[in-house]
């Protein structure tokens, strides 16, 4: 498996007991989406490896999981390494809501400026994500924040956006 075709599910943080069972933070908004979850994909040297997993409990956004076939030696040596699943796995969104992958691309349009780009990329810092907008040779960046999006139009791969007054010409002037 390609690591473009996954995302993060999260991480292997410590051992929990003395059996080779594993706790997992999962990096997701409604951990409950993934009760059913019955393998995962391990980064391991630079590369997906698929796990299955035997038994599975969840509390808030960790989870305590035993993997099929690995020992308790095994499993220690997976603490710290990154969980993915394919993108195939997501949840549908609908509405403004949106993973980032999903928006790249999409025509930019501000309710006052008219189109104003394309989404270049989504920046995830740890306070506050930021969109990145190409417009000609200029760069617009917007937060990413309800007040913001007005509409995710998917269908015409439109993002219809509600600017703070003034940022925009701070960009273009």
């Amino acid at each position: 498996m390609d690591k473009k075709e996954c995302y993060y599910l999260g991480k292997i943080t410590k051992l929990f007991g003395f059996k080779g069972e594993l706790t997992l933070f999962l990096d997701v908004d409604s951990p409950e989406d993934y009760k059913q979850l019955d393998s995962v994909f391990i980064e391991i040297n630079k590369q997906l490896l698929p796990f299955f997993i035997d038994k599975i409990r969840f509390q808030d956004n960790k989870a305590v999981a035993t993997f099929a076939d690995i020992s308790a030696e095994d499993a220690e040596r997976l603490v710290g390494k990154e969980l993915y699943l394919p993108l195939s796995c997501l949840p549908k969104l609908t509405g403004n809501k949106f993973y980032f992958h999903e928006v790249i691309n999409f025509k930019v349009i501000d309710n006052e400026r008219g189109e104003i780009g394309v989404l270049e990329s989504v920046l995830d810092f740890p306070a506050q994500a930021i969109f990145q907008i190409k417009f000609g040779d200029k760069e617009i960046l917007l937060p990413v924040i309800d007040s913001v999006i007005e509409k995710v139009d998917r269908e015409n791969q439109t993002l219809y956006v509600n600017s703070p007054a003034g940022l925009i010409d701070l960009y273009l002037s």
